[in-house]
């Protein structure tokens, strides 16, 4: 049971490394608005990936039968992320003061922001299902409560690191490179783009996921 734990940690950290939309919008809400508002985001972000897991642990045979909804959902973040690549670039240009990026440029709460961004990338449903059926063909992950209770519990940790990893080691390296608001609004843009394009890349060749 500790190796359960242990792997889905793992796992999960390895996975929120590669640089993303989420995990570096952490990083530009620690350095634009602190860390309060970067965990708040962090925790919305991590709240609604386990959700996704436990919906692969013990809806296997309904995310198959139901493929559609998820291509769905993944062309809508294809686009969602296209067009707020190409608009944070075209605003940050425009900037002639330091302001926050489109996605940050709002009231709404960073919690909720964190629930609403992480809801639109389902490419977390294709990445659990992958893993935890390799680790259940394996004999590593049981299918008892106990087990996916212990293996959701370190998924969450897991992500929960990365994102630390992010929030105060992106804004320390922010920092020590002096970057302006403006450069890193329009970094973020470029960001958003390249994740498009991956997802694009992702729906068209149907390649294993490997990271989230």
């Amino acid at each position: 049971m500790i190796e359960v734990y242990f792997t889905a940690m793992l796992i999960s950290f390895l996975g929120q490394l590669p640089f993303g939309n989420m995990n570096l919008t952490a990083t530009q809400l620690a350095v634009q608005e602190g860390f309060k508002n970067a965990w708040k985001y962090s925790i919305g972000i991590v709240l609604v990936e386990v959700i996704y897991l436990r919906l692969a642990l013990t809806a296997m045979n309904w995310v198959v039968q139901n493929q559609l909804i998820f291509k769905i959902m993944s062309w809508l973040t294809v686009f969602v992320f296209l067009a707020l690549g190409i608009l944070s670039i075209i605003i940050a240009k425009k900037q002639t003061q330091e302001k926050k990026g489109l996605l940050l440029n709002n009231k709404l709460d960073r919690f909720v922001l964190g629930v609403s961004v992480s809801a639109i990338n389902p490419v977390q449903i294709p990445f659990w299902f992958i893993w935890s059926t390799q680790l259940i063909n394996s004999n590593v992950l049981k299918t008892t409560t106990a087990h996916f209770n212990l293996f959701t519990g370190g998924a969450a940790l897991g992500s929960i690191a990365g994102l630390i990893v992010y929030m105060y080691g992106g804004r320390w390296l922010i920092q020590k490179m002096k970057a302006s608001n403006r450069q890193l609004n329009i970094f973020m843009g470029i960001v958003f783009i390249l994740a498009a394009l991956w997802q694009l890349y992702s729906i068209l060749s149907k390649p294993v996921l490997a990271i989230k």
